[in-house]
């Protein structure tokens, strides 16, 4: 038993007392998760008539622009921050001219799910160029294969125009090129879009939980993304990047994966005077599916307390494909 400091035979300090009911706990708890500040990253896929499985995500879909709406206004129903849009081309090419094509597949979803709940749901793009290139990388190669940073930012920029005019108020920076967010913060501005708001994904790090998403845009990339994603083994790189999105201009910024990186999550809310943001992946999510789907844990059990860690660490928004089924249960 232990006593205060100085009274022996004081009473017992019990701080079992908190956590004796359902109803004290739910008094006390000091990090709690409202829908709201979730936001479900979705697919839409060109070329298909009906929405197709995506076999290593159980329970997650390629769209089709007439289902991915539906989507969008079940989630606007069921109280969510917002809904982050990747498209899946049905042809690419070495520059991804489908990024900025006001015909492709992410830019005629953007307009649809716009029309449909913008004003009830925040609706963000990922601006990126890995889903549209034929080779895979985020970013524009030179001839020898290496990606070119700044051929890059000039595309980033067309894409996140033709984001901005097809409706999305929040573009996701994803690509992880240097100088990205003070660039397209730039064209937007001299185009009149002042307000459309940058989510900065300052702390991408390369990561083998990705496989699942690589399946859901049907990725064509060889090699690796190391030369341009973050090191798992570094942290005070991270922060300088945290430090360089948010002088550029970043409104957003985020870490992502969310469950290796807490202490980076951590970090980041430690010293962000901007929202801080944290995308539990495409692997984490089918770690738990799986595992739960063999019986070896209670899904609904891990998955809100994967979330309330990504919460308590310091995120104030976490895209997750679990959005709905935390969404229901909170």
């Amino acid at each position: 038993m232990t006593h205060p400091a100085g009274h022996p035979s004081g009473p017992v300090l019990r701080p079992r007392r908190l956590r004796q009911s359902p109803a004290v706990r739910r008094l006390v708890a000091e990090t709690r998760l409202h829908p709201a500040e979730l936001v479900l990253p979705v697919f839409v896929r060109e070329g298909i008539t009906e929405p197709v499985a995506i076999s290593a995500m159980p329970g997650v879909v390629q769209h089709t622009v007439e289902s991915l709406v539906a989507e969008a206004q079940r989630a606007a129903d069921a109280g969510l921050g917002g809904i982050m849009l990747f498209g899946v081309p049905e042809h690419k090419d070495a520059v991804g001219s489908g990024a900025d094509d006001p015909d492709g597949i992410l830019n005629v979803a953007l307009r649809a799910v716009a029309d449909a709940v913008g004003d009830r749901l925040v609706v963000m793009a990922d601006l990126c160029l890995d889903e549209f290139t034929d080779h895979g990388h985020c970013g524009v190669l030179t001839a020898d294969g290496r990606v070119d940073n700044d051929a890059t930012l000039e595309r980033y920029a067309a894409m996140g125009l033709a984001q901005a005019r097809a409706g999305a108020e929040v573009l996701g920076l994803s690509g992880m090129m240097d100088g990205q967010v003070a660039f397209v913060r730039d064209a937007l501005d001299a185009e009149g879009f002042t307000d459309t708001v940058i989510l900065a994904y300052s702390a991408k790090y390369t990561s083998g939980l990705y496989g699942p998403f690589r399946e859901a845009v049907q990725s064509s990339l060889q090699g690796d993304r190391a030369t341009y994603q973050q090191d798992p083994a570094n942290a005070t790189e991270s922060l300088r990047e945290l430090e360089l999105d948010i002088a550029e201009g970043a409104d957003i910024v985020m870490v992502k994966p969310a469950g290796p990186h807490l202490d980076i999550v951590a970090a980041a809310a430690a010293m962000s005077p901007v929202p801080v943001a944290a995308y539990q992946i495409s692997g984490e999510y089918a770690q738990i599916v799986a595992a739960a789907e063999n019986g070896w844990i209670d899904r609904e059990r891990v998955m809100m307390e994967s979330l309330i860690g990504i919460r308590r660490a310091g995120a104030q928004i976490i895209l997750t494909y679990f959005a709905f089924d935390a969404a229901a249960l909170l």
